[in-house]
């Protein structure tokens, strides 16, 4: 019987690979699990179909892949979502195409953690977890204003079992529509009543209704007789005035950053500014024209201390007396004036550094009939063009938006398009508007 038992513990041993301590073996230990291969297919499935993802200021969205486990797979599952190689262009030059997105990815409930698009193959690896009978992938995406060029992408996502055989996969598809675009990409409209008062209204990024309701920025404003924008407002409250008080003194308000209050105290920059009849922006400077019809330009330094924003004048030409309106440009060195005949006329540069020429490139024709508007201004890009819009407000206190666009890119002659949209009513109550 003693030899049965031996032979029956010597049987055992074998059957769980060890040999016991007793027969000169090491200690018994126990056997590791050992993982079973899929006999079926996983399935993947995205749930509420393809995720819409607003670009903009909308925040982040979440989209939930439920995998379906085949009966019977144990051990460890391992996931990817497989990206497509990007088709688009985004505006920003050597940007990598999925900068715009900022994703985040959880498995089974658990912690959300970054899990960028362009990592190397455009692919996201998800932490390996146990085999269950479902498993869960959330991917959670905030996209910017630039990822509206995406629009519909579908990714893949791939279930592989501990052999690493592929035991299923799925479409993860995502739409990418325009937002609303961050208030750092939203211009801003002022306007100046007679009271003396300012208003801002910011745009929304909306074509139908490109205008927020206005916001009081503060009262003591009629102390100027010209105000001018210096560079790109927006409604996270960046951008510089100047304004040019009665008795010729110019002040700079450079932007606070806050939307709320978006103005630093006024800085005096100079005397003497009652020399000229009309004062605009000119890509960060200034252009003025004097009595005689002169057209000085004042360039921005780009100085730290406000007190010196500008370079010396420099005389850029003569007779332009014969214009009603000046209008430039807070972005570029382009222009558009008017005419006493009602003409608009473009103007655009001549040649960019090197070898600058400060004098504006030959006048262009745009069209006539603008003698019906009493401001005309420069908008920034309210419409979302990539190029200024312009505001034009006419005798019934109705204001109008053309979309702008580049007659002569090689001159960045930037002219208003011929097909004009009313955007508000009652702005003649403003005696300013830009």
């Amino acid at each position: 019987m003693a030899g049965k038992r031996v032979t029956l513990a010597i049987a055992t041993a074998l059957a769980v690979g060890v040999a016991p301590a007793a027969l000169g073996g090491t200690a018994a230990v126990a056997a590791p699990l050992t993982a079973v291969a899929a006999t079926g297919t996983a399935t993947v499935v995205q749930e509420g179909g393809p995720l819409v993802v607003p670009s903009g200021e909308e925040g982040a969205v979440t989209t939930r892949i439920r995998v379906t486990l085949p009966a019977g797979l144990t051990g460890p599952v391992k996931a990817r979502l497989l990206l497509p190689n990007p088709t688009w262009d985004l505006p920003d030059f050597d940007t990598p195409a999925y900068e715009p997105v900022t994703p985040t990815c959880s498995v089974n409930g658990g912690a959300f953690w970054p899990c960028p698009w362009d990592s190397p193959g455009n692919e996201v690896l998800f932490p390996v977890t146990a085999a269950g009978s479902t498993l869960t992938y959330d991917v959670r995406v905030d996209a910017d204003t630039r990822a509206a060029v995406m629009g519909k992408l579908a990714a893949t996502l791939e279930v592989t079992d501990a052999t690493g055989a592929v035991i299923g996969s799925g479409t993860v598809a995502f739409h990418f529509t325009r937002g609303t675009p961050e208030n750092h990409r939203r211009t801003t409209v002022l306007g100046r009543d007679r009271a003396g008062v300012l208003w801002q209204y910011e745009s929304t990024g909306r074509a139908d209704k490109p205008l927020k309701a206005r916001e009081r920025i503060g009262g003591g404003w009629n102390a100027y007789t010209s105000i001018t924008t210096l560079t790109q407002r927006t409604a996270a409250g960046e951008g510089d005035l100047v304004a040019r008080d009665k008795a010729g003194v110019l002040w700079l308000y450079k932007g606070s950053g806050n939307p709320d209050a978006p103005f630093e105290s006024r800085v005096r920059v100079g005397g003497g500014w009652n020399v000229y009849t009309a004062i605009t922006s000119r890509g960060g400077g200034l252009v003025a024209r004097d009595k005689a019809g002169v057209l000085w330009w004042y360039n921005a330094t780009h100085h730290d201390a406000p007190r010196v924003p500008f370079e010396p004048r420099q005389n850029i030409g003569g007779g332009w007396n014969s214009y009603t309106a000046l209008v430039g440009s807070w972005t570029d060195l382009t222009a558009v004036a008017r005419d006493r005949a009602g003409v608009l006329w473009s103007y655009g540069f001549n040649t960019p550094p090197p070898g600058f020429d400060p004098k504006y490139a030959p006048r262009v024709r745009v069209g006539g009939g603008w003698n019906v508007y009493d401001r005309i201004a420069t908008a920034g890009q309210l419409s979302g063009s990539p190029v200024n819009d312009f505001l034009a407000r006419d005798t019934q206190g109705r204001l109008w938006l053309y979309e702008g666009f580049d007659r002569d890119y090689d001159l960045g002659a930037v002219v208003p398009t011929s097909t004009r949209r009313q955007i508000g009513h009652g702005w003649g109550i403003y005696d300013t508007i830009l």
